[in-house]
């Protein structure tokens, strides 16, 4: 039995008639199979290019480690607010059938246009407002790191670059690698040549992809729910089947993604997954009437709204692009600003999505407290509460995309039982693990159920928060155990940071799911996903500014320095750990007023 991960979704309510064709699959209605497999394929693509996301930001387009991780946080983020909306307009308009079409077009074309990103930036370092061309020897694969120096050339001189803990860069030469010259804080540069033609046809195709999704990822659950009559028996166990696709696809697309990618070019990786979304679409679109009855368009007078609906989705790609834009060119705030300097600062994307979960988990509960009666309103209360504390959860989960691929990168082994791996396939080791151990662990809630010991849902989200506080918390240990001028620590540590995660996503992401429907009132059940959703969302976007903040100095790519890349990493991961132990234990201590609250739903 596999539970959802973050990215399963809630089944809403739908006004299709369900119905079974008597064929079966595993005891379910046949078309759960394909469904199944379309759903594999689209999450193959998503999870594949999410692997490589970072690694292709800062090695192909050479972006700044702040730059990178920003855009990363701001697609991720977007993934999860565009559901919203295309849940609502498949509701009224489309049907879940057309709306899974449509997404699955638009997302291939996106993939498709990643194909098309042109030759590498070329990198440059800058000295007393003089440009140097940056020249380094290549790394064995496309996505590996080259532990070479960069080098310019300086008066005929070819001087290696060093850089130092406090900032400064030092210039080597000679054989020896004497220090030739030291450059203060703030008199070195470095950046990049990259075609503008390029970098806007990435930010339009990560719109494309954001837009494809909002259509797809909501509505191809709704199938799955209509296959099933209220009340079968069967409709748990065959979305735990469904939602089994998830991670098996997103295994497979962290396989092969990185894999084609370092065989044959960044310009493959993304052709695969292109390849794998119109697979997807012909399931949905050629299907033989299997899935006739199925997803389709409620009954509306007057003209069919599909085209206006499809056009104005598309134009909303210049909207979406404008927003990757402002992320990108956003300044830094300054130093000594404080928070209000910080929030200036904040790119639209982030203001936007901080202000409407505020007004969220403010606004509902007032709300609450108006509409229903007392029991009504403590539970939903309870619910804008685990709510909160899920954003601290999954701000420092998603690291995965990006600190914890670029450290990966750039101070692991990547050596496992012999074996040679890039740093975007460790990602896999997450899906891996939720697929072993969610039987596992849901064997384990039945047996501690059946005793009356099975953990009350604060206490399991309590939990997850100190697990994955916990494996930030080992991960900086292993900075004891860093080997070699290249300042890099076995992979399996990485390995055991996954795991805990993994077990701590189990504990919070399928619970949460079910922990909304359980606490919210009927008429705002569905206004209460989208919350949960946005909660994710808002922590996608804090995951970039936290990943920026463990940001560090490259060249053409690579870092300046191994030691200063390994300590402000782990310096990072070390206060993400243990101040999300910290949430965690404060959670655990709220429980018994938040159990009060939740009058005795479990």
């Amino acid at each position: 039995m596999v539970l959802p991960d973050a990215d399963a979704t809630f089944e809403p309510s739908t006004p299709h008639v369900s119905r079974s064709d008597g064929e079966t699959w595993l005891g379910h209605p046949r078309q759960l199979m394909r469904l199944f497999m379309i759903e594999m394929w689209e999450r193959f693509g998503f999870y594949g290019m999410r692997a490589v996301l970072v690694i292709y930001l800062t090695k192909h387009f050479l972006m700044p480690d702040h730059q990178a991780n920003g855009l990363v946080g701001g697609y991720l983020s977007l993934a999860y607010v565009t559901p919203v909306v295309g849940g609502l307009l498949a509701d009224r308009y489309l049907g879940s059938k057309r709306a899974v079409k449509f997404g699955a077009l638009v997302m291939a074309a996106g993939y498709a246009l990643m194909c098309f990103g042109g030759p590498p930036a070329t990198p440059y370092a800058t000295i007393a407002g003089t440009r140097y061309v940056v020249s380094q020897a290549p790394a064995s694969t496309i996505m590996g790191t080259s532990d070479a120096p960069q080098t310019i050339v300086v008066e005929g001189r070819t001087l290696a670059i060093h850089g130092l803990p406090d900032g400064s860069v030092q210039l080597l030469g000679g054989g020896g690698g004497a220090v030739v010259r030291t450059l203060p804080v703030g008199s070195f540069g470095a950046g990049a040549d990259r075609s503008p033609v390029n970098e806007a046809l990435l930010l339009f195709a990560l719109s494309l992809i954001v837009i494809g999704n909002g259509f797809f990822k909501p509505n191809i659950s709704t199938i799955v729910g209509a296959l099933y009559e209220r009340g079968d028996p069967r409709r748990d166990a065959g979305f735990t089947i469904f939602y089994a696709g998830i991670n098996i696809g997103s295994i497979l697309g962290q396989i092969f993604c990185p894999l084609f990618v370092n065989l044959f070019g960044w310009w493959a990786g993304f052709l695969v997954v292109a390849a794998v979304l119109l697979v997807g679409y012909a399931m949905t679109a050629f299907d033989g009437g299997r899935l006739a009855g199925y997803g389709e368009p409620p009954v509306q007078p007057g003209r069919d709204r599909a085209p206006w609906i499809y056009g104005f989705a598309l134009a909303s790609v210049a909207i979406v692009w404008l927003v990757f834009h402002n992320v990108m060119v956003a300044p830094t705030a300054a130093a000594g600003s404080g928070f209000i300097g910080y929030v200036a600062a904040t790119p639209f994307l982030g203001k936007m999505l901080l202000a409407v979960f505020l007004a969220a988990v403010i606004g509902i509960p007032v709300w609450a407290a108006r509409a229903g009666d007392r029991v009504e309103f403590q539970m939903m209360l309870a619910a804008i509460l685990l709510v909160v504390f899920n954003v601290t959860f999954w701000t420092l989960f998603e690291q995965a995309a990006s600190s914890l691929t670029l450290f990966a990168d750039r101070n692991t082994t990547l050596e496992l039982f012999g074996f040679t791996m890039s740093a975007a396939a460790t990602q896999q080791f997450n899906p891996i693990v939720v697929v072993v151990f969610a039987p596992l662990l849901s064997w384990l809630w039945i047996g501690l159920a059946r005793r009356g010991w099975e953990p009350s849902i604060p206490v399991k989200f309590g939990l997850a928060l100190i697990l994955v506080g916990v494996g930030f918390v080992l991960l900086a240990w292993s900075g004891h155990y860093a080997a070699g001028p290249a300042f890099r620590v076995s992979l399996w540590w990485l390995v055991a940071t996954y795991f805990l995660h993994s077990i701590a996503e189990l504990l919070i992401s399928p619970v949460g799911l079910s922990m909304i429907t359980k606490l919210s009132m009927a008429r705002v059940v569905g206004m209460m996903m989208g919350v949960w959703f946005l909660s994710i969302s808002v922590a996608e976007y804090l995951a970039g500014a936290i990943a920026q903040s463990a940001s560090v100095q490259t060249i053409g790519g690579q870092v300046t320095n191994a030691e200063l890349s390994l300590h402000t990493y782990l310096s990072s991961f070390q206060t993400g750990g243990i101040s999300t132990i910290g949430v965690g234990a404060l959670l655990l201590a709220l429980t018994p007023v938040i159990k009060r609250l939740m009058h005795g739903v479990r």
